[in-house]
């Protein structure tokens, strides 16, 4: 899966595929002509981890064909990011609707895909960097754009459950919160079904 790269990154990129295409490889020694030895490195370095080129030897790359790079851009990795944070945080409101029914309701598309998460207001600037780093846009409170985002909320105290190696809001909050809803009917009573826990 691919991530976003910043202009430089993604003109290195034009220039090795219009060179070599998808099938050719190359070396590191490609953009000498091009940019300093640092700066080829950080380039390497930057495509290599955003998925944009591909190790073949050691010392041997290859693109990957644009179409899939874009195609990368739009999938889904929120959840897999969140498995790496080391501070508490739980997916609250829609999203853990969505992750205790199983994705029995689903509230995202390609076109638009928050993540609902409650963190320590303490450990905001923790957050922000954790997103930044993981090209993940955010928000506090609310906030909106196209593809993956999260949606951080602010709280003093966290309670979390554990469901498919992600925090949660636990169950009975979760149940209350679709009990209320209509839209979300079919997911309380999947629930209801699978957990045998009435909500208050």
């Amino acid at each position: 899966m691919t991530q976003t790269v910043p202009e430089y990154g993604l003109r290195a990129y034009a220039v090795l595929f219009a060179k070599y295409g998808p099938r050719e490889t190359f070396k590191q020694s490609a953009l000498d002509w091009i940019v300093s030895q640092s700066m080829k490195k950080k380039i390497f370095a930057l495509l290599l981890r955003t998925g944009w080129i591909r190790k073949e030897e050691r010392d041997t790359y290859q693109c990957i064909q644009p179409e899939q790079a874009i195609r990368g851009l739009a999938g889904f990795r929120v959840l897999n990011v969140m498995k790496k944070a080391e501070k508490p945080y739980a997916f609250t409101g829609l999203s853990a609707v969505e992750i205790w029914s199983d994705y029995a309701y689903v509230q995202r598309s390609i076109e638009k895909s928050p993540y609902f998460i409650s963190v320590l207001r303490k450990d905001l600037r923790y957050w922000k960097g954790f997103f930044r780093g993981e090209h993940v846009p955010w928000y506090v409170h609310e906030g909106s754009t196209t593809g993956e985002y999260a949606v951080l909320m602010p709280v003093e105290h966290i309670a979390a459950a554990e469901k498919d190696g992600l925090k949660v809001e636990p169950l009975q909050k979760t149940l209350q919160a679709a009990k209320k809803n209509e839209m979300y009917s079919y997911a309380y009573h999947y629930m209801r079904r699978k957990y045998g826990t009435a909500a208050a």
